[in-house]
């Protein structure tokens, strides 16, 4: 059974599709054993509670030192002994220690077909008031690895979603969250929890059968 960790810092919906996902069987061998935050209202927690999901909460603004945060955020991590972390809008920069630690072991969903509309400040609403800016007609969501750069890592799954005349960042941002995140998320997961995705020479491949 696959133990995951989801690390999230606002109202959580990533994480209740994941939850949903576990329920309905369209992630199987797998359970979600925590969540990490790092802001104490953040809804996300209490989605969590809800389900009986322990939890922690961890933020830069507790600690004088930025290191003093990343050895913390790193033992909290830890302390749940996770297979697999997951980054559902996360937006705390992570120490490379982290990274390092949880290589090819964590992913991250971001809301925009990369390498298009990623990188630094490109987060939330900014990435749908940018796709809109440019005129774009599709735009989608991404599960990646995550490596020691910025929406870098090797890409493991996309959906594309259509850009609808007159849409707002909002009305966007729903629709791909609804077409694309809540379901690539979960899928990802369930693919990794069965040992159907290796990383290799950069890649991420998804293979017919599971890794043995």
């Amino acid at each position: 059974m696959l133990r995951v960790v989801v690390m999230v810092s606002g109202g959580g919906t990533n994480l209740q599709a994941i939850f949903d996902a576990v329920k309905d069987g369209r992630i199987t061998n797998a359970q979600v054993v925590g969540v990490i935050s790092n802001k104490k209202d953040a809804y996300a927690l209490t989605r969590a509670e809800q389900a009986g999901i322990k939890t922690a909460c961890v933020s830069p603004k507790d600690y004088a030192e930025r290191a003093q945060f990343n050895e913390v955020l790193l033992a909290a991590v830890d302390s749940f002994a996770p297979d697999l972390v997951v980054l559902a809008g996360f937006l705390v920069i992570l120490p490379e220690l982290l990274i390092r630690s949880y290589k090819n072991r964590m992913i991250n969903i971001h809301p925009s077909l990369i390498p298009s509309f990623c990188g630094k400040g490109f987060y939330g609403l900014k990435v749908h008031k940018e796709v809109l800016s440019r005129g774009c007609k599709v735009t989608g969501a991404t599960v990646h690895f995550v490596d020691e750069g910025c929406d870098s890592g090797p890409i493991l799954l996309q959906k594309a979603v259509e850009v609808v005349q007159g849409d707002t960042p909002e009305v966007l941002q729903r629709r791909v969250m609804e077409q694309a995140e809540w379901q690539i998320l979960p899928r990802a997961i369930d693919l990794i929890a069965n040992g159907k995705v290796e990383v290799k020479d950069g890649f991420a491949q998804i293979l017919e059968k599971a890794l043995v």
